[in-house]
């Protein structure tokens, strides 16, 4: 009777066993490195000034741009419009951060065509910086772009280039508030 009762009790727990729910694995979190990125959600209008130069026509920048985290948490996407001396020029931008490299990354289209892919940004206190090594006419070129995260609901921002090796010179500088 022992062993029936022993054999009963297997039966029932590897019957009860092969029908479990199979173990899940844990989705990916997002680390505190990507969870910053959560300032940017919302929208923002912006306004600037470029400086006239090699690159273009100096005038003034108005922008808005509406920010969401992508799914699953780990980017976030901005759409937007800007307008300024060239004209009108929309934008779609995702930001990211690169866990392998430890850098923050982004991403950029335009509907004039453009597009750029910087890599080792750095965030260090309420600063985030983009160093981005191009060719401009046969010269290599370093264009810094700098935002200051001065508050919850305003940043600043300077773009600046050295071509050549040339001291860093000023393209565009401008203010962005969150409106929502």
């Amino acid at each position: 009777m022992k062993m029936t009762f022993s054999a009963a009790a297997v039966l029932l727990l590897t019957s009860s066993l092969a029908f479990a729910e199979p173990h899940k694995e844990q989705a990916p979190r997002p680390g505190p490195e990507i969870q910053k990125l959560g300032y940017y959600v919302g929208t923002w209008r912006g306004h600037g000034e470029t400086k006239g130069g090699p690159f273009g026509a100096a005038g003034k920048l108005a922008s808005k741009m509406t920010c969401t985290w992508f799914a699953g948490g780990f980017q976030v996407v901005c759409r937007g419009e800007e307008m300024g001396p060239s004209g009108k020029r929309g934008f779609l931008n995702i930001l990211s951060y690169d866990e392998q490299k430890k850098a923050y990354t982004e991403y950029s289209i335009s509907s004039m065509g453009e597009s750029e892919y910087d890599q080792n940004g750095s965030l260090i206190g309420r600063e985030l910086t983009f160093l981005v090594d191009q060719d401009v006419r046969g010269k290599s070129a370093k264009f810094r772009y700098t935002e200051d995260h001065v508050s919850s609901v305003r940043m600043t921002y300077r773009a600046e280039v050295s071509v050549g090796g040339a001291p860093w010179s000023e393209l565009a500088e401008g203010e962005i508030r969150r409106v929502k």
